[in-house]
């Protein structure tokens, strides 16, 4: 599956089956999460067949059979949200084209089941992203259309319209998608106002955009 395939099959999955993760998946999961870790100075950690993220009843009734997850945490300064918003939407299609579903949760869990799992250096845990084998694949989720949440002076170019379309496609919290995007030759600015989520959508859809037009193509102001 390539990166492209993945923005587009992939959906929020909240029910997974007991099918554990190969090791060799594991592998490339952890890989993965190191050079995120590297680049962005993150505490980014991978743990499998543990249910301690949830509370008993909330594995009844919502995060039904999740039991691999990665803990989206890093030391505790402005831009880490953002940070892990970006990397984190890396880490959700990278499972995607491994096969994997996912789903990003930014509250509902326990804080002291991911706190004891954590790197000694995550001074904030900001949530986890679930992955495993789904019981389904997930379903699209309710977008808004291109022209409400961008505009290009002139006519707009294909890389452009490529990267709202993928924008359109991230998950975002309470699908809000509250974003700006404005772009003017191969400058392009974003912003969001998801309310306290914000500086993560906005890591979240800058990865997106980034996937759809191509980093090659633009510049961000």
């Amino acid at each position: 599956m390539t990166l492209e395939e993945a923005i587009r099959s992939r959906h929020t999955v909240r029910r997974y089956t007991d099918r554990r993760i190969p090791g060799d998946v594991c592998e490339q999961l952890r890989d993965r999460i190191q050079k995120n870790n590297e680049a962005f100075d993150l505490a980014m950690y991978l743990v499998v067949e543990d249910s301690g993220a949830f509370s008993p009843l909330l594995r009844l009734v919502l995060a039904k059979g999740v039991r691999n997850y990665i803990i989206l945490a890093g030391a505790d300064r402005p831009d880490l949200d953002e940070r892990l918003g970006y990397c984190g939407a890396d880490m959700m299609l990278f499972a995607q084209v491994l096969g994997l579903n996912s789903w990003w949760v930014g509250g509902t869990f326990s804080r002291k089941g991911l706190s004891r799992n954590a790197l000694p250096e995550a001074e904030k845990i900001l949530g986890l992203i679930a992955v495993g084998y789904g019981v389904t694949q997930g379903v699209p989720h309710k977008s808004k259309r291109p022209e409400e949440i961008s505009a290009y002076e002139g006519e707009a170019p294909e890389w452009f319209a490529r990267g709202v379309d993928a924008v359109l496609l991230a998950p975002t919290a309470l699908n809000k998608q509250a974003f700006i995007i404005r772009g003017a030759g191969r400058r392009v600015s974003m912003t969001c106002d998801s309310g306290m989520f914000s500086d993560v959508d906005l890591g979240i859809g800058k990865y997106y955009f980034e996937a759809g037009a191509g980093k090659e193509n633009f510049d961000w102001l």
